[in-house]
């Protein structure tokens, strides 16, 4: 049962290659096999699937080929990083047979030589990596192993798919240090996120801060031009007032001029003016009699410029007399 079995199922045990079949006379080949017929020791025929006839003793099935993928373990290999790190480390690879007389006679065990030449591969790219290298690019040790393991395996006619390494596994003091490595990173993250949400936040305490001292500043100056604008509307509209008042007395008195000049024009308003500038005169007389005890008495009361010239001798006394009585 067991043979019979080895002869469908690829088995990657090594106590099965190589695998035969009893020549039945009329024989099936599987789908996905190929068989190896040996006529008098010799090859004489690579079968493919389906049925096909065979002459006993003289024709021998010497090997069936499975031409299927399939994965081969790869047990843990210690191995020496190039930072003296030991290490295990497992891999799981995947190959296929694309000749099937190669398969045959390049090699008296394909499977083996592929497996060990997988093992002596991974030792050897392991001591070129350093440790830090293995655990995150393991893509480019694959690449490294199955790139090796390919130009020994086309002579023993597989073809290696792709090398997956399944586990690295470090001594116990490496994985000790490893984590507290990781512990102490992680407690450094831990206080640069602390650190770095701590000055986040000053920066927008300062900017709140920048901001409402800036709108203000901004208030203030908009209150403070304001004021002055209306202070300026203020002045400006005060000196116009003030102007247009101004405009107006000397218009008023540009026309009593105008008028009193119109009625001079005639002889009895010149004399009713020398009279109002008389009583005028008199008025002052009795004003200054009230402040001085100068009086200038006029020897031509009737003459106008005499009148004009003893009202200045009396004004030019008062203001004389004023300090002395001080």
């Amino acid at each position: 049962v067991r043979r019979c079995s080895s002869m469908l199922d690829f088995d990657d045990d090594l106590s099965h290659w190589p695998r035969a079949k009893s020549n039945t006379f009329l024989n099936v080949c599987p789908q996905g096999n190929k068989m190896i017929v040996e006529r008098l020791g010799k090859l004489d025929k690579i079968q493919e699937a389906g049925w096909f006839i065979a002459i006993p003793f003289i024709d021998n099935i010497s090997y069936v080929v499975d031409m299927r993928e399939k994965a081969l373990s790869i047990t843990p290999q210690s191995g020496i990083t190039k930072d003296n790190v030991q290490v295990r480390v497992s891999g799981n690879l995947y190959c296929q047979f694309v000749d099937a007389q190669k398969a045959a006679y390049g090699s008296k065990n394909p499977i083996y030589a592929v497996k060990q030449m997988a093992q002596s591969s991974m030792r050897a790219a392991i001591g070129e990596l350093e440790l830090d290298e293995i655990l995150h690019a393991r893509a480019k040790l694959n690449a490294i192993i199955r790139q090796t393991v390919q130009e020994s395996a086309s002579a023993w006619g597989v073809e290696i798919k792709r090398y997956e390494i399944t586990d690295v596994s470090p001594d116990k003091f490496i994985s000790e240090a490893m984590d507290q490595q990781a512990a102490a990173e992680r407690e450094r993250r831990k206080k640069v996120l602390e650190a770095e949400g701590d000055k986040r936040s000053a920066e927008l305490q300062s900017e709140g801060v920048k901001i409402r001292l800036k709108n203000e500043s901004e208030g203030t100056l908009i209150q403070i031009t304001n004021q002055a604008e209306a202070r300026k509307k203020q002045l400006m509209l005060e000196g116009e007032g003030e102007a247009s008042v101004i405009r107006m007395r000397a218009q008023a008195q540009a026309d009593a001029i105008k008028i009193i000049a119109e009625s001079l024009s005639s002889e009895t308003a010149r004399e009713a003016a020398t009279i109002a500038v008389a009583r005028e005169y008199i008025a002052m007389y009795g004003e200054m009699g009230k402040s001085s005890n100068t009086m200038i008495f006029s020897d031509k009361p009737a003459d106008m410029k005499v009148l004009m010239a003893q009202a200045s001798a009396i004004i030019k006394a008062t203001s004389d007399s004023q300090p002395t009585n001080a």
